[in-house]
């Protein structure tokens, strides 16, 4: 088992077609694909969000508050088993600064420690101490899978500043029921069909060259959560449904 620990700001932008193929060749002169996209092709992450019953994370977090936290489980394994590898992550914002504490299971020492409280036996130190801050967050925030969200996504990392990240995510999937790994990939698109969410993810300011070419495109900083898009979008499903209920 492993632990990753993640610094960065990051920003997020809605980018359309003609945008994506206006910008993807000049980041190609400053980046790299990263190891994941195999013959340049994406790669699929597979992500159970967690939240209380009453959806107070999501609800925090959409407030915009200065200091959030999320915890989700994620996998890069097209083929779900027990002996999978999955990445328990609890990633925190503070004032805009993302930290990502990560911790390398199996799948079923994960389900084993979020359904039952069993830590995997064999852990290391700093894995330990991923599971321990977790308990912590689970004391305050008893959660559950609450949301199962699944993207094609295309990365690069700078050529000179390897912590510089530009990701492309389409094909959003997600539901709030049978929120499960081994169930597979189905549910309802989050984003129109030619709209990609681009993230920037930076240990320090823009360089000087990408923040120009945003500009001469029209590219803008949005605030925009996977989870949350699809936690308004239950709402609003549910609203619409008891109105219609009403009318009948």
């Amino acid at each position: 088992m492993a632990i990753a620990t993640f610094k960065r700001y990051e920003k997020k932008f809605l980018v359309n077609q003609a945008q994506y193929d206006a910008i993807f060749p000049v980041l190609s002169e400053y980046m790299r694909l990263d190891k994941f996209c195999k013959n340049d092709q994406e790669y699929t992450i597979y992500n159970i969000y967690y939240d209380t019953d009453n959806s107070s994370i999501i609800r925090h977090s959409l407030a915009k508050p200065f200091y959030k936290e999320k915890l989700r489980l994620r996998t890069y394994n097209t083929n779900i088993s027990p002996k999978a590898t999955v990445f328990l992550e609890l990633k925190k914002k503070i004032d805009g600064v993302v930290t990502k504490r990560r911790a390398t299971l199996t799948l079923a020492e994960a389900y084993n420690y979020l359904d039952h409280g069993i830590k995997p036996a064999d852990r290391d130190y700093l894995t330990g101490q991923v599971l321990n801050e977790i308990d912590y967050f689970r004391q305050i925030s008893p959660v559950r899978p609450a949301a199962y969200i699944s993207y094609d996504r295309q990365a690069l990392f700078g050529l000179e500043d390897k912590e510089f990240r530009v990701t492309f995510d389409r094909n959003i999937i997600s539901r709030c029921y049978d929120v499960s790994l081994e169930k597979g990939r189905f549910g309802k698109d989050l984003l129109f069909p030619g709209i990609y969410l681009m993230e920037i993810k930076v240990s320090r300011a823009f360089p000087l060259w990408l923040a120009d070419l945003l500009a001469t495109h029209g590219i803008y900083a949005t605030s925009f959560s996977k989870y949350g898009q699809l936690y308004k979008d239950h709402l609003l499903n549910a609203a619409n449904a008891h109105i219609m209920a009403q009318a009948i």
